[in-house]
């Protein structure tokens, strides 16, 4: 049988439930905050954890974070340890204050496949922090293409052995004011820097070029002479019309001077002689690292290594220290006579070349057409090819143990590798301690 009165019994079980729920909220009690947070007026913790998606989220981005800014703090470390290691040689007593300081040589060139800025900056960031704390001068040479060192450090050698020539450079200038003002030059160990196992091959190539080819340009068959003889045919056909007036045209841009092709091959090595006038041993070279890898698919590979530049940073800041010591050794030889140090040295620098580096050049595109210009030499993907009368004459720098030993006894302070959140933390931690309490007298007035 239903209920007579449904209404009246639902009434009766709100009013039972509300209440139970009057009497519940009055005997709930709220939990007691932390003091220590009250006080510093960080409100309650939650009661829970994220989800799991967010511990996820936070668990990933946490630890990649953690590991830039650990490898960040640690490459700080390395470089300023060896920079540390270098700063006794810019506190040295000058013995003789008009005597030129040692200047350094740095040889930069566009990696494969890239423009001259990435090696720009690659140096900036690892070699320059411990030149500029050893107090020594370099300068640079710099090349933008395959071939333009290889040009610069023959152009130098061949300038040495025939110093009178009618165009002189600018630093040829300075040297002969100088020379006439008696200002005394650095007589020791210089030292090169190459950066790059591309540029080390052409370094090497320079040398040798240098040395052992000719002072005189080759002479190359090209379309030069025939296009000067094809103007000149048609001035004088012309030559009786009425010139017509030349326009107007917008000043353009100066063009870079092409290259110079090589004076020699490294076929006639053999038979070669060497200048009179060649030095025992040439000035000493430090081949520096510089890895350089593009491309999409390489992703995981240029990660790993941006994780881990606190490796390279110490490398590199050895091999800077070194050339500051000035402290050198002969290229050795492998174990059974079939390569020197100074072929093999950054040979794994090579794996990380783009593809089109190595294609060879072919037939002419379509719409070129063929020329009697020699083909440029390909450096980079050749082998470096050694003179042993040249090779017994090239040295190396190298750290001596102790001196090593001594950098890393270095203790580097926190406070020179931190970043600014944890500089900004200490700074505002030390103005509140440094911050002079109040005088109780004054408070009263």
């Amino acid at each position: 049988m239903a209920d007579p009165n449904p209404t009246a019994q639902g009434a009766n079980s709100a009013s039972a439930s509300s209440a139970a729920a009057v009497s519940s909220g009055a005997t709930y009690k709220a939990p007691t905050p932390n003091p220590a947070l009250r006080m510093m007026g960080i409100p309650g913790l939650p009661k829970k954890l994220p989800s799991r998606n967010w511990m996820i989220f936070f668990a990933i981005t946490g630890s990649f974070s953690a590991a830039i800014i650990y490898d960040k703090r640690e490459k700080k470390r390395a470089t300023a340890r060896w920079s540390k290691a270098v700063a006794p040689l810019a506190r040295e007593p000058i013995t003789n204050p008009t005597q030129l300081p040692r200047k350094l040589t740095i040889f930069l060139e566009s990696p494969p496949g890239d423009g001259l800025r990435v090696a720009q900056d690659h140096f900036t960031e690892y070699v320059k922090p411990i030149l500029a704390a050893s107090g020594l001068d370099w300068e640079f040479v710099q090349g933008r293409k395959e071939g333009d060192i290889r040009a610069a450090v023959a152009e130098r050698i061949r300038r040495t052995r025939q110093p009178d020539t009618e165009a002189k450079t600018q630093e040829e200038i300075v040297r002969e004011i100088r020379k006439k003002n008696a200002t005394p030059e650095y007589h020791g160990v210089r030292g090169d820097i190459v950066i790059g196992r591309h540029t080390w091959k052409e370094y090497v190539r320079g040398i040798h070029e240098g040395w052992l080819g000719p002072l005189t340009p080759p002479v190359l068959p090209g379309p030069e002479a025939k296009k000067v003889e094809e103007t000149a045919s048609a001035d004088g056909i012309e030559g009786e019309k009425k010139e017509p007036k030349p326009e107007e045209k917008p000043e353009e841009k100066p063009e870079r001077p092409p290259q110079p092709p090589p004076y020699n091959s490294t076929n006639d090595y053999p038979t070669s002689s060497l200048p009179l006038l060649i030095p025992a041993e040439f000035s000493p070279s430090s081949p520096i690292p510089f890895p350089h890898i593009l491309g999409f698919s390489n992703t995981f590979i240029r990660l790993r290594r941006f994780l881990n530049r606190r490796y390279l940073a110490d490398d590199i800041g050895r091999e800077v220290a070194a050339v500051c010591f000035a402290a050198a050794r002969e290229y050795r030889e492998d174990a059974d006579l079939t390569r020197s140090e100074l072929q093999t040295v950054l040979e794994h620098e090579e794996r990380d070349w783009p593809k089109a580096v190595w294609k060879e050049d072919s037939k002419p595109k379509e719409g070129e057409k063929e020329t009697t210009v020699a083909p440029k030499e390909k450096i980079w993907t050749s082998p470096i090819v050694l003179d042993p009368r040249i090779a017994m004459r090239m040295r190396r720098f190298e750290i001596r143990p102790e001196e090593e030993a001594r950098a890393k006894e270095i203790k580097v302070p926190e406070e020179e590798i931190e970043g600014w959140i944890k500089g900004s933390i200490r700074s505002l931690y030390r103005w509140a301690v440094s911050k002079p309490e109040p005088n109780p007298s004054s408070l009263d007035e």
